[in-house]
């Protein structure tokens, strides 16, 4: 199995390593995180969130019978 390195802005709340295209996260988009262990998700997301000077937003979901977290990034 080929393992690859996560990188500073990547998610992995469950272990399953999620890109997210962060340059496309501007003000009033959202994305969604389908995962288990929503308070890491959540964790991970304020980190990077935190750390290039954005709020973000979020709320736990199933969306297409996935659990899940979705985050908006907002003013």
């Amino acid at each position: 199995m080929k393992r690859t390195i996560l990188e500073a802005e990547d998610l992995a709340p469950d272990g399953v390593r999620i890109i997210v295209d962060w340059d496309k996260f501007t003000v009033g988009t959202s994305f969604f995180v389908p995962c288990v262990d929503v308070l890491e998700a959540k964790k991970q997301v304020k980190k990077v969130a935190g750390d290039r000077g954005w709020k973000v937003d979020s709320r736990l979901r199933i969306e297409d019978e996935c659990f899940g977290v979705r985050f908006w990034r907002v003013l």
